[in-house]
């Protein structure tokens, strides 16, 4: 007998309503945040704002810093790059990806994004931990590009590769959040002078 695959059907529909939460905390939490400061925002206003019980928050969220530092980034703009054509060079291949990447987003996300990332440098407990996220996205693109650089993860050359990948859109985020124009210009700029 002859099994037929079965569609990818995308997430379920359990995920998707994992998803929405989410996004309704964060979009909750900025819009809070931007009325009444950070400091005076509590999660507990964050959470009846959303519509969820303050446990439903913490399950999201551990703490009122993650509400805006957490983001799905990491793995979509590693993803992108294993996805790119092994013959492309690794600054080439991040420099693409990324492109094709945020050429995707939506605007009203990308604004999103834009909030988010002014908040994260203009509130110094939100700035502390903004070294956290340079290293997580350095460790994400440490592990594509070691499969693309034929290198095992830990190889200084992979690890110097993806630290200088993420410094510079590290850079190129924090131009774009005070000067504004296009995320994507910016991030080509900064991938582009590592040549």
């Amino acid at each position: 007998m002859t099994t037929l695959p079965v569609p990818n059907r995308g997430p379920g529909l359990r995920e998707l309503k994992k998803q929405r939460t989410r996004v309704a905390i964060q979009a909750a939490a900025l819009e809070l945040i931007a009325r009444h400061g950070y400091d005076a925002t509590t999660c507990e206003q964050i959470a009846a704002a959303a519509e969820v019980s303050p446990a439903t928050f913490f399950r999201y969220f551990p703490t009122k810093e993650d509400v805006v530092l957490q983001d799905d980034y990491d793995p979509l703009m590693a993803a992108a790059v294993a996805a790119r054509p092994t013959r492309e060079r690794p600054f080439q291949a991040v420099r693409r990806a990324l492109a094709e990447t945020l050429a995707q987003l939506p605007d009203d996300e990308m604004v999103t994004v834009h909030e988010r990332t002014r908040l994260l440098l203009s509130v110094p407990a939100l700035r502390a931990r903004v070294h956290e996220q340079s290293e997580a996205a350095r460790a994400a693109l440490a592990d594509v590009l070691a499969t693309r650089m034929g290198r095992p993860t830990d190889d200084l050359a992979v690890q110097a590769t993806a630290a200088a990948c993420a410094a510079a859109v590290s850079v190129a985020v924090e131009r774009w959040a005070r000067d504004g124009g296009r995320l994507n210009d910016h991030i080509d700029t900064a991938l582009a002078a590592l040549r």
